[in-house]
């Protein structure tokens, strides 16, 4: 290229790089020779010399799910605002895959790595994340916690929450206060993850708060899926509709509740009230609309990136920790129970 352009190689680096003047017309010589050569610069030689290829990396279950595709949003739209590219990379549940990757993000000399949505938050989880995080932290990296509790004080991550537990308190108590008393809980999960775990003890305490008794048999477990909560539900069903209300643990499970519910001649909301978790496109498109809990997953993506990076481009000096607030969202799928 500096052939092409009749300068130096020095020369093509400092316009290339912007780091050093050079001469107007050098510069316009050189531009030129880049697009007529469509040069591209090569980020692994870059990396090798010590720079940073400016990227914020972003680890997810399924870009599949509408929650996890908001909170992609967000934070591409962040790290484009900050003139970064994103990078998107997805674990299918694997819990390896997801050390894998962080591991390769860390080699690729990502300015900071978000891990989105529950975990099963045991000792070894917290071990690994720790001796992540402050591997990171040595390379000039920080590790995001978007949507999963934070770890030991000290540890330099950054933290972005919302408030899941209160959510499933409030939308429990809205339908406790119509007068049901037999809500069904559908999405629980046996495996521990956060996420179930707080929408479950939100609606725990719910119960506990109105005095109604917190029954076993009104607890069913099923995947984040449609069609598992919809079968789920069926079997459920087929024991008698003992109950008025569910409380889907996200709007994909509550939209494979209403198939069940119609599938067994059940009307929503005449004869079940039916309410989510998420507020993402299930919501708004069922029939009825369906009553959720909004949990503002762009902001999260987006307060993830903004609180990760530092003045320079690097992680902030101290750990920082963002708790977002939900509410709930009032549309058609909720009555009082029948007589």
């Amino acid at each position: 290229m500096a052939e092409h352009a009749g300068v130096s190689m020095a020369t093509v680096s400092r316009v290339l790089a912007d780091n050093y003047p050079v001469a107007p017309g050098t510069r316009r010589r050189v531009l030129r020779a880049v697009r007529e050569l469509d040069y591209v610069a090569n980020t692994h030689a870059r990396a090798l010399r010590g720079r940073r290829t400016g990227s914020v990396a972003f680890v997810l279950n399924d870009v599949r799910g509408p929650s996890f595709a908001q909170v992609a949003h967000g934070i591409e739209e962040e790290t484009a605002r900050a003139g970064l590219l994103s990078l998107i990379c997805t674990t299918h549940g694997d819990a390896e895959r997801e050390l894998a990757v962080v591991r390769l993000m860390r080699e690729q000399g990502a300015n900071a790595v978000i891990l989105i949505g529950g975990v099963v938050d045991n000792a070894e989880y917290r071990r690994q994340m720790t001796t992540i995080a402050h591997a990171l932290d040595a390379s000039g990296s920080r590790l995001v916690l978007c949507g999963r509790p934070p770890l030991a004080p000290g540890t330099p991550t950054t933290v972005v929450e919302y408030d899941n537990e209160p959510g499933a308190f409030a939308i429990t108590s809205r339908l406790l206060a119509e007068g049901h008393r037999r809500v069904l809980f559908l999405g629980a999960r046996a495996d521990g993850s956060t996420t179930a775990a707080g929408r479950l003890a939100g609606y725990r305490r719910a119960l506990t708060s109105m005095g109604v008794p917190a029954s076993p048999e009104l607890v069913v477990e099923c995947p984040f899926a449609r069609a598992e909560a919809q079968a789920a539900l069926r079997a459920r069903l087929a024991r008698g509709p003992d109950f008025t209300a569910v409380f889907a643990a996200t709007d994909e499970v509550a939209a494979g509740a209403l198939g069940a519910l119609q599938d067994a001649g059940l009307a929503v909301p005449r004869d079940v009230s039916l309410v989510g978790y998420d507020d993402v496109a299930p919501a708004t498109d069922l029939h009825p609309r369906l009553t959720t809990v909004h949990v503002p997953y762009a902001e999260m993506g987006r307060t993830a990136v903004t609180l990760a990076l530092g003045p320079d481009g690097g992680p902030p000096p101290e750990p920082r920790h963002a708790l977002l607030t939900t509410h709930v969202v009032i549309r058609d799928s909720t009555a009082p129970p029948p007589r």
